[in-house]
């Protein structure tokens, strides 16, 4: 296990007090690791730092379990003083100010996307155990309710009565063997209005009674809700099939591809951008204005987008690259604008947005050969970033 630490944080750890962590150190019974990314100049982070700080304290002391987890801070500081004094607040120690490189690899790894995001994974394979750790320090505050915070069937957790827009209730066991959409709004946000009754305008849902705050914590808890809206879609048996619901409708209005199974290679929209900002994506640009027009690009990079979805699928573990084409359009033309790419097409590149890094290959002939070869070289951490 700590070799797969190692790995994961490198070999050294610092503390407030300025003193360095042999990873190796972090204990043979270490089971569960939270990640916690923050930035010390953020509101809400300062604001959650403190009740970790009390959830910490209470687990350490108290908990039958307390030997078995561990949080390390991966901070977003730009300031090192400012990190520094951040620090010097917290228990548990955090990965060194100057190891960017690591802290952007976690950041990407586990697909956060706002802070403060809290990330308990599994210490011997890395692999989510509860992506909103967040809600696991408000409501098992001492922490020795439900530890390890795992998973458990959506059938489980969202067990109970179900209210609809008349005030009748039905049991959550209706939906059994039924395709299930979960989402999650409020009625404050206008994406959310926006994403729903666009499709299920006619189609009253049920919904779980604003009353029971813990089984709605539980389904946020589930599936690591970092923003809303989001719209989760499970099926017959209660597996997630997509997250990306909502952009699905917005994309698919009259559900041809229902029940959106993901697919290898999406054709770059203004619906669909948000998930440029999911992780690294690779970006094929070339010469189409026309619709169909981009169908013999996505064929060229689709096989080794299924080859890398059906090996960490096998895994268990997310895809670490998201496909996409894209032609000649506003959407695509403010796209090379903000990350300053050349106008060429076809023109390959790979786009780290929350690293603010781009890898391109600009070839006169795009293969497939060289599409892989390009993919292959960035999961190795073989190719020279440029700045966005």
């Amino acid at each position: 296990m700590s070799e797969f630490l190692v790995n994961l944080l490198g070999e050294r750890l610092v503390n407030g007090e300025k003193a360095e962590l042999d990873v190796h150190a972090l204990g043979s019974k270490l089971s569960l690791l939270g990640l916690y990314f923050g930035c010390s100049l953020n509101g809400p982070c300062k604001q959650f730092n403190a009740s970790l700080c009390e959830f910490y304290s209470k687990f350490k002391k108290s908990s039958d379990h307390k030997d078995k987890l561990e949080i390390v801070f991966i901070s977003s500081d730009q300031d090192q003083k400012q990190w520094q004094d951040f620090l010097q607040e917290m228990q548990w120690p955090a990965l060194p100010f100057k190891d960017r490189h690591k802290k952007m690899k976690l950041w990407n790894k586990y697909k956060v996307t706002s802070i403060p995001s809290l990330v308990f994974v599994d210490a011997a394979t890395g692999k989510v155990v509860c992506r909103n750790g967040l809600l696991v320090v408000r409501d098992d505050p001492k922490g020795d309710l439900e530890f390890p915070w795992g998973p458990k069937p959506f059938a489980e957790v969202v067990d109970g009565p179900l209210l609809r827009n008349n005030r009748q209730t039905t049991d959550s066991s209706a939906l059994e063997g039924s395709y299930v959409g979960v989402y999650f709004s409020a009625h404050w946000c206008p994406p959310c209005r926006k994403a729903c009754t666009h499709y299920f305008s006619e189609m009253p849902w049920l919904a779980v009674p604003y009353t029971d705050e813990a089984r709605r914590s539980r389904l946020n808890r589930l599936y690591g809700i970092q923003g809303i809206p989001t719209l989760i879609l499970l099926d017959t048996e209660g597996h997630m099939i997509t997250r990306q619901g909502r952009v699905e409708i917005l994309n698919d209005p009259d559900c041809r591809l229902f029940p959106w199974h993901p697919r290898p290679v999406l054709e770059l929209s203004e619906s669909n951008a948000v998930q440029l900002h999911e992780g690294p994506c690779l970006v094929l640009f070339v010469d189409a204005e026309e619709e169909g027009e981009l169908e013999p690009a996505k064929e060229l990079i689709q096989p080794i987008a299924e080859k890398i979805m059906a090996k960490y699928k096998a895994k268990e573990e997310e895809t670490p690259l998201l496909f996409f084409v894209a032609g000649e359009d506003d959407m695509s033309d403010s796209l090379r604008d903000y990350t300053n790419l050349p106008e060429a097409a076809p023109l390959l590149t790979i786009l780290d947005m929350s690293a603010r890094a781009k890898y391109v290959k600009d070839v006169e002939e795009i293969t497939p050969a060289v599409v892989e070869q390009f993919v292959s070289d960035f999961l190795a951490e073989k190719l020279k970033p440029e700045p966005i």
